[in-house]
């Protein structure tokens, strides 16, 4: 059977939905389900009992099931996670809370951090040490090692993290640790640094192994008791995780490596923007994902995503690096923010009006949900403003109430600026577009791009909504959105490969000092272990690899990867080397520093499966529009008047069809806001093209490629 005939299936848990993706060839089936914060599962297998009901298929019959979570990510948030102990080298426990002594905030007074995942009193210490060389300077002293084992269990430690020093390059004395601990506890947790952060960077380290020791039970017990309902019901296929880089990976990883899962549900956005910008020909693109609880924003270029290595949870202060505790993994690169349709509105003490990051989440939801919310969110400011149907809301599934909305707006919003309810809607949905505009121009500069040269391609059950007036803030000209908007994320599980990289350090310099021979030994046995890992999850699916080495000028703080050949390099190699990091420096800031001596940080290696981009979609013939399926009034709040405008249903607009703003087009997963300044058409793959009008006349528009005229 080939795999377009395999029944696949998505599941991506979000703050306020679950949404849930069938896909059978050419096929697809969607649902959204509020998500059930308190025991995950029910609301997974809840949705995927509806979407099954709806395709007439059983449980049994599914190949592949790709999972996203935010679980681990809101178990450090609200600390959740399982009674975790960090065994650190002599002199060392206070890293994690030491960091870099850097301040996020240099003018505030009472700066707050994070609290540390582990509190002083569960850091414990052994004698060991280990150069930066990886030479043993003071062998491990194992009754120190023992004798903590009675102490852990005291204290109830279920989970523990090791994180010596200079462990990237010798991992000997962690290894025994670890032998040594799980000989007296047998059933303990035990992350080692070296196996989930081989690099340098200590606090970095430290601070990733300890929150994998943090989510690692929670995260184990929850995949078991996922396993076990899926098979009671009968699940005989694969089940995978998303893991932030983009990539799948197996439970046996995920349950190793948990701590790879906190961005997961935005790196399956990210997967399906570029998939939607390859099949419509459009190389550059701001993904613009927005939900019930966050908008995600990130750049794709020539139809890929770009990934780094380092994102931070828990930030004290949401849009500052730095105030978060950093985890070190491979992620994809994005800019996220308090901007979703829970997020709450209110007044700050400088009479503004201010939106998130503090959400209504989907307990209690919104006031229009009549869940018990009684703060406004940016879903009752649509509901106000006449976007949103109440009756059709979620594909019907929840009727929600103009007037709690409308109540909770006046209450705390419009009272204290003297405004109706209709304004303070207005109000709210001005502010939260802003911000996601702010966000977009400040990743699109620091990635040194302009963030009106690039299409924006809107998913997520609130992003429809809002897109168009973002687009016309920074500029944009075209703004898409794909079939299947409202679900973005899941749709993009499907398409994923998967994969699992590794990054380890081993510094040197280009130069005399490069060793080509050093280098290649390194790069090989990472991609020993790491084809040891995928293939057991590939089945037998052709792997492809990718090495990157991490550069930097000597003395700088960040590095900028620079792609390898995969084969053993040769001292003929440095001079390449330099070449490239230099161009790649030169896009970013515009310049070199000749003659500046580089050095290399850190090699990566990702081994995946092969992702096929979809064939770039052809030009539609133009077709009459179907008549509106109905009026709904609009408050437009330039002009401060209420207006009429149209609504069409998407199902009901073929390829060609055209549709002027003001108008809103609604489906069940979403629906979409067109403003004035945008002119929307179908195009052949059933995507919303908001193409900005023309001032002279509709002929330029025509004279695009695939535009009808």
């Amino acid at each position: 059977m080939g795999d377009a005939e395999l029944l696949k299936l998505s599941v991506d848990v979000g703050g306020t939905f679950t949404d849930v993706v069938l896909e059978l060839g050419a096929k697809r089936w969607t649902t959204k389900v509020l998500t059930t914060p308190a025991s995950p599962e029910d609301g997974i297998l809840k949705g995927v009992a509806d979407i099954l009901a709806q395709a007439g298929k059983a449980l049994s019959d599914i190949d592949t099931f790709v999972h996203g979570t935010t679980l681990a990510t809101n178990a450090i948030i609200e600390r959740r996670g399982a009674p975790t102990a960090l065994i650190a080298t002599d002199g060392f426990r206070d890293v994690i809370e030491i960091g870099t002594e850097s301040r996020y905030d240099q003018y505030e007074l009472a700066l707050e951090r994070p609290k540390p995942l582990v509190a002083r009193p569960l850091r414990f210490t052994v004698r060991e040490r280990i150069d930066a060389r990886g030479v043993v300077r003071l062998p491990l002293v194992e009754s120190d090692v023992v004798a903590l084992a009675s102490t852990l269990k005291d204290k109830g430690i279920t989970s523990v993290a090791i994180a010596f020093m200079h462990s990237y390059l010798n991992p000997e004395h962690e290894k025994r640790a670890a032998e040594l601990l799980r000989g007296a506890m047998p059933g303990l947790a035990i992350t080692l640094s070296s196996e989930v952060c081989p690099e340098i960077r200590e606090y970095e380290r430290t601070s990733t192994a300890v929150a994998n020791a943090y989510v690692q039970p929670m995260m184990d017990g929850y995949l078991t008791r996922m396993e076990s309902r899926l098979a009671a019901d009968g699940f005989r296929g694969f089940l995978c995780l998303m893991t932030s880089g983009g990539g799948l990976t197996s439970v046996d990883i995920a349950r190793r490596f948990p701590v790879r899962l906190v961005e997961s549900g935005p790196a399956g956005g990210s997967i399906f923007a570029a998939q939607i910008a390859a099949r419509l020909g459009e190389p550059k693109v701001i993904a613009f994902d927005m939900g019930g609880t966050t908008a995600k924003i990130s750049l794709i270029n020539d139809f890929k995503s770009e990934t780094v290595r380092m994102f931070e949870v828990d930030r004290a202060a949401r849009f500052l690096k730095g105030s978060g505790l950093p985890v070190r993994i491979p992620v994809i690169e994005m800019v996220e923010i308090g901007a979703g349709g829970g997020s709450i509105a209110r007044v700050d003490r400088l009479n503004r009006v201010t939106v998130g990051p503090e959400s209504a989440s989907s307990d209690p939801g919104p006031a229009c949900y009549g869940l018990g919310g009684e703060r406004p969110a940016v879903t009752d400011a649509n509901v106000v403003l006449g976007l949103i149907d109440p009756v059709a809301f979620a594909g019907g599934s929840i009727t929600l109430k103009p007037e709690l909305a409308a109540r909770a707006l006046e209450t705390h919003v419009g009272a204290p600026l003297g405004m109706n309810a209709t304004m303070a809607a207005y109000g709210v949905y001005e502010m939260v577009c802003e911000n996601m505009a702010s966000a977009a121009r400040v990743h699109a500069v620091e990635r040194g791009a302009v963030a009106s040269q690039h299409t924006v391609i809107a998913f997520g059950g609130a992003a429809p909504l809002h897109v168009a007036r973002v687009a016309e803030k920074i500029g944009a000209r075209r703004v898409i959105v794909p079939a299947n908007a409202g679900v973005g994320s899941a749709v993009g599980f499907l398409a994923a490969p998967i994969s699992f990289e590794l990054v380890r350090t081993n510094y040197m310099r280009l130069g005399s000092e490069f060793d080509a021979a050093a280098a290649s030994a390194l790069l090989a046995e990472t991609s020993r272990d790491i084809h040891a890992w995928v293939s057991s999850a590939a089945k037998g699916a052709p792997l492809e690899e990718k090495r990157v080495a991490y550069m930097r000028y000597v003395g700088q703080g960040h590095e900028i990867p620079v792609e390898l050949p995969n084969r053993a390099l040769t001292q003929a190699d440095e001079a390449v080397f330099r070449a490239e990091y230099e161009a790649a420096y030169k896009i970013l800031f515009k310049r070199i520093i000749p003659h500046a001596a580089i050095e290399i940080m850190a090699w990566s290696v990702a081994v995946s499966t092969r992702q096929v981009l979809p064939e770039a979609i052809g030009p539609v013939s133009p077709k009459a529009s179907p008549p509106a399926e109905g009026f709904t009034p609009f408050f437009d709040g330039r002009s401060g008047k209420v207006i009429t405008i149209p609504r069409y249903n998407r199902v009901a607009l073929e390829p060609g069809a055209r549709v002027a703003g003001p108008a809103v087009i609604a489906e069940a997963e979403t629906s979409t806001f067109i403003t004035d300044s945008f002119e929307a058409w179908i195009d052949a793959a059933g995507s919303i093209v908001l193409d900005h009008k023309e001032p002279a006349s509709t002929g330029a528009l025509a004279a695009r490629e695939g535009v009808p005229a």
